[in-house]
């Protein structure tokens, strides 16, 4: 690993780090042991391991009162597993040869050079130590990725933590931890780790756990919660070692990492997925199915007294869920049978549906980006070819506030566009709040962010579009209608009702009747 900071982030996301610390008892060939027996568990899984030391310079980190006898519990425990450089080399070499990355907390400012010098991939920050300005000073100063724990901090700590960071540029992760050993279930507060990410955006962060080896639930709970690195402290058992109790051995290991792997198949994936094959005869063998109440003729208009819903559905013939008033038949159909799919026609759907779809979406789509309306406000659907072309063309404009100052919310779905235009008057700004917004100014392409802004000046051609979904606000003088001219003829010869659905709120009783009330 280079001491320079590298351009390109480090990935953090489903690092598993087993966190040596002492468990190699000060013999380099038990350490290799540990080594050996949790990198065969990481392999097992195909995860990406990651085995941490613990650097201290023990002549200088403990107070020179200490060395010779200490009351302190932990001071025996550092002096009698003491590894020297080549020590730890030979371990850092067996972590290499065993395909993982290498981790290292330093406890001291000498230390970190140590790492520097040895090409840890890792520094990793201790709860202890997230306070340590000096130490954090140095750490800063190093140019590797950091991870560091957050067990102990206050709110206004974890946010001195994340500046310090932040503002000399690292490349770091968090870890939400709680530094009790064992962790009692009552003090895991495994919520906070989706508070942590939804304060700092961006940040991955982890769950540095320490409750009991056995207990392979809370990992998968961190997981749901949003946690994206996971981390125990390991050891091997032997005849003369017992394990600490928040320490894993190999088995504990496996497990957890299985629990992990089985949570992430539970959770799955974010976006609604449709029925597979199995889901989708298992819910027809379940449904209703349409069927006459007497003999229809060709070319009958079949009304809601034409027909009636009974179960079971039979196999090619209309659900009680895909009822509708439009169906005509086109071939004659007995009493008692079912309306089937090739005997009937059904028009497309109205321009009116298409909107009334719409605004489902919209409103998905604004409450993912936790944009707040009110319920006060107009909305504009514009559709300049046509609602039936709205999903292609067009956007939903929320109008907010118009006086010498105007400001709208626009909503784009995924795939949607805005022709090219320019207005007569109005200087506006688009100020993206959610999604990516691609926009072309006299030609020129650029693509925006949540938080960036554009200027569109009067009398400038611009035209925009969403491959993700957008909601962003524009922000203007005055809006006056009619105050666009559009690149293509045929959208200016339009009259402004023709290309524009306005309605109070969103319109539930201002757009046409007819659709089936779920829409």
């Amino acid at each position: 690993m280079t001491s320079r900071r590298d351009e390109k982030p480090f990935d953090f996301n489903d690092l598993f780090i087993l966190d040596l610390a002492n468990n190699h008892q000060g013999d380099i060939e038990h350490g290799k042991r540990v080594i050996r027996e949790h990198g065969a568990m990481v392999a097992r899984h195909a995860v990406r391991g990651v085995i941490k030391f613990q650097f201290r310079d023990l002549d200088t980190f403990i107070h020179p009162s200490h060395l010779a006898e200490s009351d302190n519990k932990h001071v025996p425990r550092f002096l009698g597993t003491r590894l020297d450089r080549d020590g730890f080399q030979a371990l850092l070499d067996e972590v290499r040869a065993q395909g993982m990355l290498v981790a290292c907390t330093p406890f001291d400012e000498v230390s970190v050079g140590v790492i520097e010098d040895m090409g840890f991939d890792i520094i990793k920050v201790a709860s202890c130590s997230a306070k340590d300005w000096p130490l954090l000073e140095r750490i800063a100063a190093s140019a590797r990725p950091v991870i560091a724990s957050t067990g102990g901090l206050l709110q206004a700590d974890m946010d001195a933590l994340v500046s310090f960071l932040s503002h000399r540029g690292v490349d770091f992760g968090l870890m939400h931890c709680v530094s009790v050993y064992p962790t009692p279930d009552w003090m895991c507060h495994l919520n906070n780790i989706a508070t942590m990410i939804e304060r700092f955006g961006g940040l991955t962060v982890g769950w540095s756990t320490h409750e009991d080896p056995d207990d392979t639930m809370p990992v998968g709970l961190a997981l749901a919660k949003g946690a994206r690195m996971f981390e125990r402290h390991v050891g091997v058992p032997t005849d003369s070692i017992t394990l600490n109790a928040y320490s894993s051995n190999p088995d504990q290991v496996d497990a957890w990492i299985g629990a992990w792997k089985k949570a992430r198949t539970l959770l799955g994936l974010e976006e609604r997925q449709p029925p597979s094959e199995d889901e989708t005869v298992a819910i027809a063998g379940l449904s209703r199915g349409v069927f006459a109440k007497h003999d229809l003729e060709i070319g009958h208009a079949v009304s809601r007294d034409d027909v009636y819903f009974a179960f079971p559905y039979a196999a090619g013939g209309l659900t009680s869920g895909q009822w509708r008033d439009d169906v005509v038949t086109t071939h004659a159909i007995k009493a008692d049978a079912t309306l089937a799919l090739d005997s009937i026609s059904m028009p497309e759907r109205s321009d009116v549906h298409v909107l009334k779809q719409a605004v489902h979406e919209v409103k998905g789509l604004l409450n993912k980006a936790r944009v707040e309306l009110g319920s006060e406000f107009e909305v504009e659907y514009s559709h300049h070819y046509g609602p039936g072309a709205f999903r292609e063309t067009g956007v939903v404009i929320v109008n907010c506030i118009n006086r010498e100052y105007c400001k709208k919310v626009l909503i784009q779905l995924a795939g949607q566009g805005h022709p090219s235009h320019y207005h007569k008057r109005k200087e506006e700004t688009f100020h993206v709040l959610w999604g990516e917004l691609h926009s072309e100014i006299d030609g020129r392409h650029r693509m925006l962010q949540p938080g960036e802004t554009l200027l569109v000046l009067p009398g400038v051609w611009h035209r925009f579009w969403t491959d993700t979904g957008c909601v962003f606000e524009e922000i203007s003088t005055t809006h006056y209608n009619n105050d666009s001219v559009y690149r293509d003829p045929a959208i200016n010869s339009m009259e402004r009702s023709e290309r524009k659905t306005v309605v109070d709120h969103w319109g539930r009783f201002q757009l046409a009747d007819g659709a089936p009330a779920a829409e």
